[in-house]
């Protein structure tokens, strides 16, 4: 009898538990493969390289990630009435080959957002999510979907190259027609929110520690035609290093993109063109090598260009695409010193193949050549990899 009734107490707790969680869906993206990938070059912008050693590595085995990056997380939405809704979502990126958290080591590195939505105003999310640029350029302009590695339209549009910012309001409206704006602010891009202090005897009093970020864009997508246009721009954080001393730091690092497709059934086309000013935003790496930018990169401007295919091919489809990154002009402290800016060229070439509808197998070929602007830097990646989507 004791048996029975614990038996009925655990079986009404579970259908409780489940009819409390029917509105939470558990989703995630399983990526992994076998593949190469080596850097060669100097690590120097000096226009004379004579006698500087040249870096070489390179790895052969397992690559995860690279079409999509593994994640696993939670959504959810409670209706509130009146068509309005509570909505969260929850997502951690990880890697395959260790298990190891992604995203500088945070739970939910990915996304962190609650929020309220509405199917005639739009959505109001609060908390670290995606800038506005990484959301709608990839979808439109990349035959490359924002995915595969160094092949992704990020490698020479870095505000696009899925930029998280911590403490974010954005808002978006519904989809009127194919139209959709957004726009977001963050009160301070990486981190907790620090105050501002007051104290005459502190070398930060008065300053800004925030940097500050504001994403705002504007996509169509309907029929065969898709257009992005967005804007970008954060405010490096103020520095002093002494009572008195001068002030750093401060500057706005600015960037718009405008990128679209077409497309004509038995091929889609893409491009895109943006501008980037004063500093970069998520910069790519390539074969594990990475920018340096700690210091400042006032009056660094870019030019960044992306043309590209996309077409089926039985089940699946062939991506290809070439994106180039141009230095206009080197930072303040490069201008007159004896460095040398290159310009950054990617060329790439993918196959995806449906096994189901959730299940698909991949291969990708990309190389690139003079990364992050170095005059000898060369990137290869070459792989195959099965993706599994739940």
């Amino acid at each position: 009898m004791k048996k029975t009734l614990l038996a009925a107490a655990l079986m009404a707790g579970f259908a409780g538990v489940a009819h409390a969680e029917t509105s939470v869906t558990l989703y995630g993206i399983l990526d992994g493969g076998i593949g190469y990938q080596k850097f060669k070059g100097v690590n120097s912008y000096a226009a004379d390289r004579t006698g500087l050693e040249t870096v070489t590595q390179k790895k052969t085995g397992l690559i995860n990630g690279i079409q999509s990056g593994n994640r696993w997380g939670l959504k959810g939405s409670e209706d509130l009435g009146d068509g309005l809704r509570a909505v969260f979502q929850l997502e951690s990126g990880f890697d395959l080959g260790t298990g190891a958290h992604k995203q500088g080591e945070r739970l939910f590195g990915r996304q962190a957002t609650l929020g309220l939505a509405g199917d005639s105003w739009g959505q109001l999310d609060f908390g670290r999510q995606t800038n506005i640029a990484s959301k709608y350029l990839p979808g439109v302009a990349d035959p490359f979907g924002g995915g595969f590695d160094q092949a992704n339209i990020g490698a020479a549009f870095t505000s696009a190259n899925t930029v998280r910012y911590d403490n974010m309001v954005m808002y978006q409206t519904p989809n009127f027609s194919g139209f959709q704006f957004g726009v977001g602010y963050s009160f301070n891009t990486n981190g907790d929110q620090e105050y501002k202090i007051t104290n005459s005897q502190n070398p930060e009093d008065g300053l800004e520690r925030n940097q500050r970020g504001i994403t705002t864009g504007l996509r169509y997508a309907n029929g065969p035609i898709g257009v992005a246009l967005t804007y970008d721009q954060y405010k490096t954080r103020e520095n002093r290093a002494a009572v008195g001393a001068p002030v750093t730091g401060g500057d706005s690092v600015k960037a718009w993109n405008l990128g679209g497709s077409y497309d004509f059934e038995v091929v889609k086309a893409h491009l895109a063109f943006g501008q980037t000013r004063d500093g970069l935003f998520a910069v790519q790496e390539f074969s594990g090598v990475g920018l340096n930018t700690g210091g400042s990169l006032k009056g660094l401007k870019v030019n960044s260009y992306l043309v590209g295919l996309s077409a089926p091919v039985g089940a699946g489809n062939v991506m290809a695409s070439w994106t180039m990154a141009d230095p206009r002009s080197a930072p303040d402290g490069m201008d007159n010193a004896n460095f040398e800016l290159k310009k950054q060229h990617v060329y790439s070439l993918g196959y995806t193949h449906p096994l189901s509808k959730r299940t698909n197998v991949y291969a990708i070929g990309s190389y690139a050549k003079n990364v992050h602007f170095l005059p000898d830097g060369k990137s290869t990646l070459l792989g195959v990899g099965l993706r599994h989507q739940f």
